[in-house]
């Protein structure tokens, strides 16, 4: 990672260098309620669609008939997946593939962006209606009949598996698309086999709907001069965006343009493997005009992602003193009737159930199954959640079993200080981790020892009062190529440009306190492009809470390269050597004098026509590209204590500690 620690921050107020709290100046715009969201976009004789969905959880399709439909006022077109594959939309794959426990690729059975012969689960997209307005369409969406004979359908991800059971599809035995695993079974069975106390758990994930304020909305538009598509829709990074959109249209990344401006949330959902923006894409082209598409609530309910759903067997293994042993995770994951992106999260299951503790062997196993549900994708951590909620229930449920304190069965097994960096059985090197201190700190906070008085007192005002710890470790900026670019305006403003994308993160304050600290220039005259694919070499967009760290370290990477062409240049304006140029406090100097030149100033004049000899940069403009990085361990420890009420069941939280 690059050190930012620079002379430069003596060039811009104390109070916007990195580390100071700062007003978020992307904020007022929202406020005011002036943010231009997706459904904001508009063009001139745009046409609206509407998406006819399917009523059925699984069902074969005899025949979708739209001829009433098509003749309905309004009405510009009714497209089903025949019509998008003679238009050469492609399937739409999976974004991640993994492979099986012995080796082969995980199954990918065949997806189109409308149902072809197949409805798998209620809310399936069957045909898109185009027309002049948004109630035509509907209209003529009821109009549209589909016969679809119904079959029976499986839902429980422990129930897909069933032999005999109903098939999603023809070439996926037993509905597993993965059989994921990672660990060394013979030695985790070692390990369980000697141990003096193995604690064993049923445990369930919950399914969710993600449900963000501002719901899925796109606008397509085709230019047939330049057959080149656009596609304003709000989503988490533009650049693999366009890139999966181009795959699946069949057409080059220079012909497609992702655009997006402010996003009511994602959490992960608003991905581009989604069955309407192919449909919107395909209308704009056929029709020669721009096509919007808005989702309702309802809708987003059966068409969006969904979140979380697995069933676990979580043991652990202990000795007789309470040392973890070994740690196997067994069950099923629901990924729905086809996986949703990234692609099934077992890795997070790895790479985050030991979290702050020193188990020498983990074992997960798991079962990735097709069900006739909406399919799951990546929602607010991905499987990092559910991951440190199976290994803090089995310490607590532990403790219980073998009399041991809860507090001290932690620290008994927590990971020392003075063993970073730690190499944990999974793979991962952790960098740093005070996680008894942590502990310790939260358990002092909380009062821990005065829980008796207090739970004596609730009793005596006939309440019930109970507690719960929780330690947790989350790792977070997964690897990845991020691009951090620099251009300075001719109006003054320098331009920031980054792959990853603000969906309520609060991007803008934080790269412009990274930049205005490394260059020394004005913390008020920073802008930020984020949402225009057109305008990146590179970019894995916002997720794994990994955006200050990959694009932060982008944007200080093409700082330096900034100062490293403005020495060469500011060397040619003050008529001396390259070697002799010091970069202080946002101005170059040459070393030993008080003659300079400011970084602004520069701009100012290459902009005016400076005249630059051959072999210097042309200009001030920038872009880096930061891969990595290895991650990063946030951690840290939570206390409640609440009460019950037991003759009306009110739960209230009295005391939370963090």
């Amino acid at each position: 990672m690059h050190d930012y620690v620079d002379t430069a921050v003596l060039g811009t107020e104390d109070r916007f260098a990195i580390g100071q709290p700062v007003p978020r100046s992307e904020d007022p715009v929202l406020l005011r309620g002036e943010g231009h969201y997706s459904d904001d976009f508009n063009l001139p004789g745009q046409a609206y669609a509407v998406i006819v969905r399917s009523p059925m959880a699984h069902g074969l399709i005899h025949k979708i008939e739209t001829s009433v439909a098509r003749a309905m006022p309004g009405v510009l077109a009714v497209y089903t997946a025949a019509d998008l594959e003679k238009g050469g939309i492609g399937p739409l794959p999976a974004r991640q593939v993994m492979n099986n426990r012995d080796g082969t690729p995980m199954l990918q059975p065949v997806r189109h962006a409308l149902a072809t012969d197949k409805v798998r689960y209620v809310g399936e997209a069957v045909a898109a209606v185009i027309a002049e307005t948004v109630a035509q369409a509907k209209d003529a969406a009821e109009a549209a009949e589909v016969d679809i004979e119904a079959l029976p359908a499986v839902t429980e991800p422990s129930a897909a598996t069933a032999p005999g059971g109903p098939r999603l599809y023809d070439d996926v035995p037993e509905n597993v698309g993965l059989d994921f695993h990672f660990g060394d079974s013979a030695a985790v069975a070692e390990a369980f086999a000697r141990a003096a106390h193995v604690t064993r758990l049923e445990l369930r994930s919950n399914r969710i709907v993600v449900n963000p304020i501002e719901p899925r909305a796109a606008l397509a538009e085709y230019d047939p001069a330049r057959r080149h598509f656009t596609l304003h829709v709000g989503c988490q990074g533009v650049f693999g965006f366009r890139n999966y959109i181009a795959g699946v249209l069949g057409v080059g990344r220079d012909e497609v343009r992702i655009m997006t401006d402010r996003v009511g949330g994602s959490f992960g959902m608003k991905q581009p493997n989604m069955s309407e923006y192919f449909c919107l894409l395909h209308a704009a082209r056929e029709l020669r005009r721009p096509v919007k598409w808005t989702d309702e609530r309802s809708g987003s309910f059966v068409s969006d992602t969904h979140g979380r759903e697995a069933q676990m067997t979580a043991e652990l293994a202990l000795d007789m003193e309470g040392n973890f042993l070994a740690v196997r995770l067994t069950g099923y994951g629901n990924v729905g009737a086809t996986y949703g992106a990234p692609g099934p999260s077992t890795r997070n299951a790895v790479r985050n159930t030991l979290g702050v503790y020193k188990t020498p062997l983990i074992e997960v196993t798991t079962k990735c199954v097709f069900t006739n549900t909406t399919p799951v994708g990546a929602y607010r951590g991905a499987g990092r959640p559910e991951a440190n909620y199976y290994m803090e229930r089995l310490v607590d449920t532990a403790a219980r079993e073998m009399g041991i304190d809860q507090v001290e069965l932690r620290r008994r097994n927590h990971i020392p200080a003075e063993a970073m960096p730690y190499k944990a059985p999974n793979g991962t090197t952790y960098d740093s981790g005070e996680f008894t201190n942590l502990l310790n700190k939260a358990v002092a906070l909380a009062d821990w020892d005065g829980f008796a008085e207090r739970k004596e007192e609730s009793r005596a005002r006939g309440k019930l009062r109970g507690r719960g710890i929780s330690d947790y470790l989350e790792l977070t900026g997964p690897p990845g190529r991020e691009m951090g670019g620099i251009r300075f305006e001719p109006n003054g403003a320098v331009t920031i440009i980054t792959g990853t994308l603000d969906y309520g993160q609060g991007h803008w304050s934080p790269f412009a306190q990274v930049l205005a600290t490394r260059l020394g220039i004005p913390f008020q005259s920073i802008r930020l492009i984020q949402g225009d694919s057109d305008e990146l070499i590179a970019g894995g967009g916002t997720g794994g809470s990994k955006s200050m760290i990959v694009s932060g370290n982008a944007i200080v990477g093409a700082a330096d390269k900034v100062i490293e062409a403005g020495r060469q240049i500011a060397a040619h304006v003050l008529e001396a050597a390259v070697a002799d140029i010091e970069f202080r406090a946002g101005r170059f100097v040459i070393a030993g004098t008080d003659r300079s030149v400011g970084l602004m100033e520069l701009a100012a004049r290459i902009h005016a026509g400076l005249e630059l000899p051959p072999g210097l940069p042309g200009s001030l403009d920038v872009a880096d590209i930061y891969d990595g990085p290895p991650s990063a361990f946030p951690n840290g420890c939570h206390i409640a204590e609440i009460e019950v009420d037991p003759e009306t069941g009110i739960v209230d939280v009295v005391k939370y500690t963090f």
